[in-house]
């Protein structure tokens, strides 16, 4: 069924883009002057350049992302610390281990990677289920929300490899006290 509707019935009018070298809104005046001449009761309303009703399309886009990057932020943030706390832990539990492989002759480099790659695992064991929770949390919401897509493999590879760089960042730290414990001090500790 198709139902006939014309322009003006609906009250909705026509729109003029002028292309201009300089400043578009000195313009206004006179393309409202020729408007007016062609058709008296046509209205001119809201002059504004493509750029205006770009960012006025746009702006709730850029607000979340913005408070979106905000909290992934602060997500990182946390992550970031909890990956520090566990392994700066995890070392000076294991202080007396380190001071005894050192003093049979471990290289401290050896400590060092031992200490990041444990790192890298718990970064990469989270990155994991993160994956298959959100993977399963889109499957589950795309049954009640049409609109809903799972993201392409470039932004959750990118995504993983930020947290991976981060749990890397975040276990230098004490990965560095690790191979640096004083053996003796060491192995006098209980």
């Amino acid at each position: 069924m198709t139902v006939y509707l014309p322009v003006p019935q609906l009250g909705i009018g026509g729109r003029l883009f002028v292309r201009a070298a300089g400043d578009p809104y000195a313009l206004v005046p006179a393309v409202t002057r020729v408007i007016r001449e062609i058709s008296a009761d046509q209205p001119v309303e809201r002059a504004a350049t493509l750029e205006d009703v770009r960012a006025e399309v746009l702006s709730p886009e850029r607000l979340n992302a913005f408070v979106f990057s905000g909290f992934a932020g602060i997500a990182l943030l946390i992550a970031v610390v909890g990956v520090a706390g566990v392994l700066a832990f995890s070392v000076s539990a294991r202080t007396r281990e380190f001071g005894v492989r050192l003093a049979i002759g471990c290289a401290p480099r050896h400590l060092l990677t031992s200490v990041l790659s444990e790192g890298v695992l718990i970064a990469a064991i989270g990155v994991g289920a993160g994956a298959a929770g959100g993977y399963a949390l889109v499957r589950i919401t795309a049954r009640f929300f049409a609109a809903m897509e799972i993201p392409g493999a470039m932004p959750v590879l990118s995504a993983a490899g930020v947290l991976i760089v981060a749990a890397v960042l975040a276990s230098l730290m004490p990965a560095a006290r690790a191979s640096r414990v004083d053996v003796l001090q060491a192995l006098r500790t209980e």
